[in-house]
């Protein structure tokens, strides 16, 4: 072939190419073009009707309406009112880019409830009011029949309901009979609290075809007030799985009569994940479920309450057939978890704020408030927290407030490549942060653990760097459970081991006991006794705080009183403490290679990509400097402190 004739052929073959690159350029561009058209935004209103279009001018009168008609990449708008109903999405969205967004109109309080308002109530003798309802007023649900019931679930001898009564947005007390209605420790005690006095209490009978409830209001009027009851089971949540990459986002939601949450259950908060991903629920407030706000749980098909239908074996065991059931259906890092949990207030829920078995792994829980979590203290149950999470790998809880809560962060079972960084935590009873049968590695840094107990560990393979401790430690092994180890950032188990203890780091933290009591022991010196050597370095102690046994490096001040308090102020919260003897005191930053491996999963401390960790920065966000400060702030000086911290 001649030279002239084979650049002809190139030029032709050229051509050709291009052209046809350019119709497969505006045939992309076409595509999308489609896609962005088809994406909607859907409005709902409650003057609107779901027989209309559902545009701005014609929206429709409920969630579900517009729920049904969704598909990826829409939008979702709800204005303001209340919407009483059970938002069941039918399908999901396909990534992150291309959601399907639930969200309240900006500006506008948009509610969403699990209760009916209730008129016609009789007196029948003082206080005591009653209203008789036909069973057919339920549907399918009468949280007025359902008990409460459970793995781990103790009612105190006594059968409790899952249905509610609301006085003006404030839960009344259930009693287990008509006569307990006026026996008031406190006769016409007004002052109703976040979950209510208990002097305000019902009771509730039912027969075949009729429930009649009574209550105890006191000096109100059922008839003058807003009196509401729990008819339903949640408030958002998909009866089937598959449902991934949901948006819910500014809503108040609230008062469904949510069931006991086991681990080993299928978990049904008043927002519910269902064993999808990539969910984000976010800037909303959550508030008087009878158990749990939000769950990010398993399903039911893996088991539900399978202790309870056979005793003849330990709960533990169950829970590991659970666990090899859920990896069997589909549980890995592909799958499932990846939540995004963000900028929430949750309150007054009896069980949990924040709860998941398996389903809240690799996902991020940060800056929310969770307060006044089992406040009304009617039943009780191994499954209780702030934040209750069985399998959290790869979980990154960080910038919470957690306060008033029977305990505040409780991780049990699998929490590997955790980290619990920068939350303040504060009047909980039980402790701040439970770790029970983990194997690590887990991280523990920058946070301010302000309760009478800071921390109790029954566990092993954790990390504690930059915390300030304000409270005493409990250190337990447990050498009757075999509790598995994971595989790096992996869902698939290693191995299983009992508890012995030990194999933990402590690096560079602030012990500063808060009001010390003679009967217990602050610091970590505990330690001694445990199976695997721990490490500490860098630590300072103050009044009655003790340091690890033979722990070098340290500065500690038995006689100094650091007058360490907290001050909350509702949208603020302070604390100031005293300091001394940080000068000439050598610390270093704290990173991968300084923590080295957990000793069981042989796992680096490490981020949930695999790449390096490095602790320089503070609970406030500043650098930290090459010999950085003990405690979670970087600007921490001798002499007197006072931060804020929320």
């Amino acid at each position: 072939m001649t030279s002239r004739k084979y650049k002809k052929k190139l030029y032709l073959c050229r051509k050709f190419l291009l052209s046809m690159s350019k119709y497969f350029y505006y045939a992309i561009i076409f595509i999308l073009s489609i896609a962005t058209v088809s994406a909607r935004e859907y409005h709902v209103s409650i003057e609107g009707s779901d027989a209309a279009s559902g545009s701005e001018s014609a929206p429709f009168r409920t969630i579900q309406r517009a729920s049904d008609v969704a598909f990826p990449g829409d939008v979702i708008t709800v204005h303001q009112g209340t919407y009483r109903e059970w938002v069941n999405p039918r399908r999901g969205g396909e990534s992150d880019e291309r959601r399907i967004v639930y969200r309240a109109a900006a500006g506008e309080k948009v509610e969403i409830k699990g209760s009916e308002r209730i008129t016609g109530w009789e007196k029948t003798k003082g206080t005591v009011w009653k209203i008789t309802l036909p069973n057919s007023f339920f549907g399918d649900y009468n949280p007025y029949k359902d008990l409460l019931y459970g793995d781990w679930f103790w009612n105190f001898g006594w059968e409790q309901h899952t249905g509610e009564v609301f006085l003006n947005g404030k839960s009344l007390w259930e009693t287990d009979s008509s006569r307990k209605l006026t026996t008031d420790s406190n006769p016409e005690s007004n002052a109703i609290s976040k979950t209510c006095s208990k002097d305000y209490k019902w009771y509730c009978e039912s027969t075949a075809d009729s429930t009649t409830i009574y209550a105890n209001f006191h000096k109100y009027n059922p008839n003058k007030e807003l009196v509401e009851i729990s008819v339903r089971r949640t408030c958002f949540y998909p009866e089937k799985p598959g449902i991934n990459y949901l948006t819910i986002s500014g809503f108040h939601i609230s008062q469904a009569a949510t069931q006991w949450a086991a681990p080993t259950a299928e978990q049904i908060g008043m927002i519910a994940t269902h064993w999808n991903k990539g969910w984000i629920i976010e800037h909303n407030v959550i508030s008087n479920s009878k158990c749990s706000g939000i769950t990010l749980g398993k399903e039911r098909g893996t088991g539900h309450n399978v202790w309870l239908d056979d005793q003849s074996i330990d709960g533990s065991l169950h829970y590991i057939e659970v666990t090899f059931r859920t990896l069997r259906n589909g549980w890995t890092r592909e799958n499932i978890g990846h939540h995004i949990v963000r900028d929430n207030e949750i309150f007054a829920c009896e069980q949990t704020g924040i709860c998941g078995s398996m389903g809240a792994a690799f996902s991020i829980i940060e800056n929310n408030y969770i307060h006044d979590i089992w406040a009304k203290r009617q039943f009780s149950g191994a499954e209780m927290a702030g934040i209750k999470f069985h399998a959290a790998i790869d979980t990154r809880i960080s910038g919470n407030r957690v306060a008033r809560c029977g305990r505040g962060i409780w991780l049990d079972w699998m929490a590997q490549g955790t980290r619990v960084s920068r939350n303040i935590m504060y009047e909980n009873d039980s402790e701040d942060i439970f770790f029970e049968v983990d194997h690590g590695p887990y991280l523990i840094d920058n946070n301010i653990l302000a309760s009478p107990i800071s921390f109790t560990a029954m566990s092993q393979g954790g990390a504690y760097v930059h915390n300030l401790f304000a409270g005493h430690f409990r250190v337990w092994q447990e050498k009757t459970r075999y509790t598995p180890y994971h595989l790096p950032h992996s869902t698939d188990v290693a191995g299983f081991s009992i508890i012995l203890n030990g194999d933990d780091k402590y690096y560079n933290n602030l012990f500063l006991p808060a009001n010390p009591r003679s009967d217990v022991r602050y610091g970590i010196p505990e330690y001694k006794n445990d199976a695997y050597p721990s490490f500490a370095e860098g630590n300072a102690y103050y009044d009655a705080a003790l340091p690890m046994e033979n722990e070098q490096n340290t500065i500690v001040q038995p006689d100094f009183k650091p007058s360490f308090a907290i001050e909350d102020n509702g949208n603020e919260v302070f604390i100031s403490f005293n300091l001394q003897g940080f000068e000439n005191f050598k610390t270093k930053i704290i990173d991968t290679q300084t923590l080295g491996v957990a000793k069981m999963p042989k796992t680096k401390y490490e981020q949930p990509t695999g790449e390096t960790l490095i602790l320089d920065t503070d609970y406030q966000g500043n650098k930290r400097d090459t010999n950085p400060v003990p405690g979670p702030f970087e600007k921490a000086k001798n002499g007197a402190n006072r931060f804020r911290v929320w």
